[in-house]
């Protein structure tokens, strides 16, 4: 199972550069399509079109930081040219195959993989409206002559989305049932279409300026390939030790698959790599740290709030770490962390970020530490994303019960010993902190959604951009504007970072000291506090004023080019 994308991809590597060009110069109809391997090989260049290791690890929004900041946090975008994410290409090679594929005889055959195909459309346009909102729908591929279709106006969002549920349902009545880790499959369709019920369903929940209706048939839909998916797909949370589990989940060189519906491959033997060992322990990559709103939600290790103890907001790095969720220490670099198969206890190295807060999920032994040399396997859709998926729909809907929690959100936090969120509890008493950061809820689950929010904050931290998701469905951009912070330090000094007697890290103002074995940052130049000499927390791109235009920014614009070409096509909001 392991390596199956990856020799597929080799493969198709020897048969042209670029399968998007295979139906043109490649292909001919009238030779191709002829048996279930024509179909197969088709098929396998739509592969391509999922997310590379660093569309699923480098996550940059409010979750980790980074030392500097993109276009859509400082809220600097402008309208491209061209590009800018308007590319059909993709869809092009889809639509040729769903035109070509009843050549073959073996009718289940075809059924089979225009189930994939259709997959891949949803999954195409699912990315095309998130993005851009309206967008033109094509259902078979444009000919170059073709004025009337080249020319097409954008269709609403409704219509597209809808069409996007058919394709999506039929890809889950067609798909093979079994469970492939590299494979698409019906359990991924439905993984799929779990996801984008909710978030189309929350969208349409919180985006009134929209005026988009049906926000609570795709939280039903969502509910409902949550539940199919739940009750007969056979998947589990994987679990191990509590203090492990979560951290083996993804240094893993083989994907687990009793979790894992679908990731992609990486191989030492095929040299298919990525970098995320490198990218996390080097200068080179902006320096990725988690935030401090984010440590600061992690709870305690009883299910209480850590933001309700006494002091929380100046406990310094050994004691803010203590007896947390234990995701948290499966995630970052804590007191006691040493690397796969050593022993040398090891502190967060500020030379690789700028949080002090040292990203170790997905990090894996230290002989993959080269640069672009390592081979874990990236998840693309995951049982546990299915379980909050559920959650989240169901307390949107009004319908969410103690039961729901138990069957969902339960077993994700068994996996590291944690206790199961109360639903009464937490309406009763809604986490005061977690409030603040989102604005938009109201009525009486407002509780219970913000601890769903907090545990797929934790959760799925690292993985998939779901965090930039996640904000844009919920309309709480405002969260972008925020200055991003680290480690709280009281002001210059040394400092045991794990209180093991032995000084880590200084903090100097004037000429540097001679102190031996320890890491010596300069105040004010390699390293902001909030209160400079005074202390306060690492202060990240304090500089920069980040702005999010509430009328805007929650949809990309449509390249100039493009509206050139098509005058019919129009602008987003406010981007004109």
């Amino acid at each position: 199972m392991k390596k199956l994308l990856s020799i597929i991809t080799l493969a198709l590597a020897l048969v042209s550069c670029d399968m998007n060009l295979l139906p043109l110069d490649a292909i001919s109809p009238e030779t191709f399509f002829k048996t279930e391997n024509d179909l197969l090989l088709y098929t396998n260049s739509f592969y391509n079109a999922l997310p590379s290791a660093e569309d699923v690890y480098n996550e940059d929004v409010d979750n980790v930081v980074k030392n500097s900041l993109r276009d859509e946090l400082q809220g600097t975008r402008i309208v491209p040219t061209s590009g800018g994410g308007w590319s059909w290409g993709t869809l092009r090679n889809i639509n040729y195959f769903l035109e070509n594929s009843y050549k073959c005889p073996d009718t289940k055959a075809v059924a089979r993989y225009n189930g994939l195909a259709r997959f891949f459309r949803a999954y195409f346009y699912f990315g095309m409206v998130k993005r851009f909102g309206d967008v033109p729908w094509y259902s078979k591929p444009i000919e170059v002559m073709d004025q009337e279709m080249l020319t097409k106006a954008r269709d609403p969002r409704t219509v597209v989305m809808d069409s996007v549920m058919a394709d999506i349902n039929y890809a889950i009545d067609n798909l093979d049932a079994s469970r492939q880790v590299s494979t698409v499959t019906k359990w991924t369709a439905l993984a799929l279409k779990s996801r984008i019920g909710l978030y189309e369903g929350t969208f349409r929940k919180y985006h009134k300026e929209f005026s988009l209706p049906n926000a609570d048939k795709f939280l039903d839909e969502s509910i409902a390939a949550s539940d199919e998916l739940m009750k007969n797909s056979g998947y589990t949370i994987y679990t191990d030790t509590p203090k492990t589990a979560y951290m083996k989940l993804f240094s893993s060189d083989n994907a687990i698959p009793s979790e894992v519906i679908l990731a992609r491959d990486f191989s030492d033997e095929l040299q298919v790599y990525h970098n995320l060992n490198y990218y996390t322990m080097t200068a080179s990559y902006g320096k990725p740290g988690l935030e401090k709103k984010l440590v600061n939600s992690y709870l305690m290790a009883d299910g209480s709030r850590f933001t309700d103890v006494k002091g929380y907001d100046t406990m310094q790095f050994a004691e803010e770490v203590q007896n947390r969720d234990p995701r948290l220490a499966q995630t970052i670099r804590t007191p006691g962390y040493t690397r796969i198969g050593e022993s040398t206890p090891l502190v967060p190295e500020f030379g690789a970020t700028v949080t002090g807060y040292q990203l170790i999920k997905f990090v894996s032994a230290p002989k993959w530490d080269t640069f672009n040399k390592d081979i874990t396997d990236m998840p693309i859709f995951r049982y546990a994303e299915v379980l909050l998926n559920y959650a989240e729909a169901k307390a949107e809907r009004g319908t969410l019960t103690q039961a729901d929690l138990d069957r969902s959100i339960k077993p994700i936090r068994d996996r590291v010993g944690m206790p199961n969120i109360n639903m009464t509890t937490a309406n009763a008493q809604p986490d005061p902190y977690q409030a603040q950061q989102y604005t938009q809820l109201t009525g009486n689950n407002v509780g219970i959604i913000l601890e769903i929010r907090r545990e797929r904050r934790v959760e799925l931290v690292m993985e998939n951009f779901f965090r930039w998701d996640d904000i844009i469905r919920w309309k709480e951009g405002q969260l972008l504007t925020k200055t991003y912070k680290g480690m709280y330090f009281p002001g210059p000094g040394s400092y045991d970072l794990d209180k093991n007697g032995k000084v880590d890290l200084v903090i100097y103002e004037g000429t540097k000291p001679n102190v031996s074995g320890a890491q010596l940052l300069k105040l004010g130049s390699e390293i902001l506090l909030e209160n400079g000499n005074k202390g306060g927390n690492i202060v990240v791109n304090g500089h920069i004023t980040k702005k999010f235009n509430e009328t805007r920014d929650y949809l990309y614009p449509i390249p100039t080019q493009e509206r050139l070409l098509n005058t019919n096509l129009t602008q987003n909001p406010n981007w004109e």
